[in-house]
């Protein structure tokens, strides 16, 4: 995600290196490639000369502060008008009201069944609410039947009438069916086409005057690049939404739709969406996107996902463990099941600062961990709970059965060793630094 335009953007940044101070002149050349990297970005090409014209009102004549120099200054007011062009601040959706209606629209194809699913678990997990999803697809029997396999397998409720074929109709016995039940969240997915046509947007605009939706989000394949942020513009005239919501973010875009979306449709963004796991949704930050784009990593999403998948008092058993050098292998695969409910590995890694430049041009699967899983899980419980038994001719039958080499196997026990001995030194060294504050 946004690898090229953060290419591109640093390589313009270096321009200004060995500069004392921010000048007319010596900024050219650099806002010249910034505009060229957001053009190549797919950027709206009058948002991208209104961003760098921002850029350059600001940037002149700034003093450039002795431990700063002028290239990090100019990233500094890159990152700040990145952030204002993607809205500023965070936007919440509106689910105040028992029960709140939430609208999905889109095109066909840019994963708004998909996002209904992450959406209505994303409510369930995270605000506590008892969402009901609605089919309200009515020309494509396979979006129903997406929506129910979602719905089970989140253990939501999905309302469809497979006969009905007014879905105007379908969405007001729907919002009926939630008061009825208790349903305090209900997200109607709609039909979308190929292109807008006339037809449904007086259809969408039928099923809003109907269930009056307190929230309305459009959701775009972002891979699509300036052509959603036309349709978004088409949309919002006739539905005049709430906010964006951007799929496929883990695809091979350039990021053109997340930069000028906000500025076309003036709504803001507030969720995107990677991938085919229910849970790969997030909330978005603008600020935290910009440090994306910047190569600057983003450390607080990273410590967000952590906190949402590790148990405190786990974590504080694991801790007492290491201490005693008792760590052992059942800890080490508890731990990697934690990573990977985390999300897609280079994404994370991606997130930490300094990392995403140097990991770009790897192949990292999402199975990176299987054949270490697989040794461990050969190990008979006496060998995962003490490694130092593992002779060679337990290791040689380990190979056999987890389908991998002696070699594999010695690489992992030495790994292993590394990281508790290290585990191990981390953890005295806090308890001296804690020591020595109470003295």
């Amino acid at each position: 995600m946004f690898e090229s335009l953060s290419e591109r953007l640093e390589k313009s940044f270096k321009l200004l290196k060995g500069q004392g101070r921010i000048s007319e002149i010596n900024i050219a050349e650099t806002l010249k490639e910034v505009r060229r990297a957001l053009l190549d970005a797919d950027v709206n090409f009058k948002i991208a000369k209104q961003f760098t014209d921002m850029v350059k009102t600001r940037a002149i004549g700034q003093e450039v502060i002795k431990s700063v120099n002028p290239s990090q200054m100019m990233i500094k007011i890159v990152h700040d008008e990145l952030v204002e062009l993607m809205g500023g601040d965070k936007t919440d959706i509106n689910i105040k009201v028992n029960p709140s209606v939430i609208l999905i629209a889109g095109l066909q194809g840019s994963g708004k069944t998909t996002f209904s699913g992450k959406l209505a678990l994303w409510v369930q997990s995270k605000k506590g609410r008892n969402p009901m999803l609605v089919a309200g697809d009515i020309y494509r029997p396979a979006a129903i039947e997406q929506l129910k396999v979602l719905g089970t397998q989140i253990g939501i409720p999905v309302y469809t009438e497979e006969e009905n074929k007014n879905p105007v109709q379908i969405a007001r016995n729907a919002v009926r069916e939630a008061k009825l039940t208790g349903r305090d969240v209900v997200i109607i997915d709609t039909a979308g086409r190929l292109a807008i046509d006339e037809e449904m947007m007086n259809e969408i605009a039928s099923i809003k005057d109907a269930v009056n939706p307190h929230e309305i989000l459009f959701v775009v394949d972002s891979m699509t690049g300036q052509d959603a942020v036309n349709t978004a513009k088409e949309f919002n005239n006739r539905l005049d939404f709430d906010g964006v919501v951007l799929t496929k973010l883990d695809g091979d875009t350039r990021g053109g739709a997340a930069l000028s979306i906000r500025s076309v449709v003036n709504k803001p963004i507030k969720f995107v969406s990677t991938g085919e796991k229910l849970d790969a949704i997030d909330v978005f930050y603008p600020t935290r996107m910009a440090d994306r784009i910047l190569g600057m990593g983003d450390i607080v999403s990273l410590v967000e996902k952590a906190q949402e998948q590790f148990d405190t008092e786990e974590a504080r058993k694991l801790q007492k463990k290491i201490a005693k050098d008792q760590f052992d292998f059942n800890d080490f695969i508890s731990q990697i099941q934690q990573i990977k409910k985390m999300g897609n590995v280079k994404d994370l890694m991606s997130m930490i600062p300094g990392v995403g430049k140097s990991i770009k041009d790897l192949d990292i699967d999402d199975n990176a961990f299987k054949g270490i899983e697989a040794i461990i899980r050969s190990m008979t419980p006496q060998e995962r709970t003490n490694p130092g038994v593992l002779n060679g001719s337990r290791r040689k039958r380990i190979a056999s059965g987890s389908g991998t080499t002696v070699q594999d196997v010695n690489r992992l026990l030495k790994q292993f060793d590394e990281t508790r001995r290290m585990m191990k030194l981390m953890t005295a060294n806090k308890n001296a630094a804690r020591m020595m504050g109470k003295r």
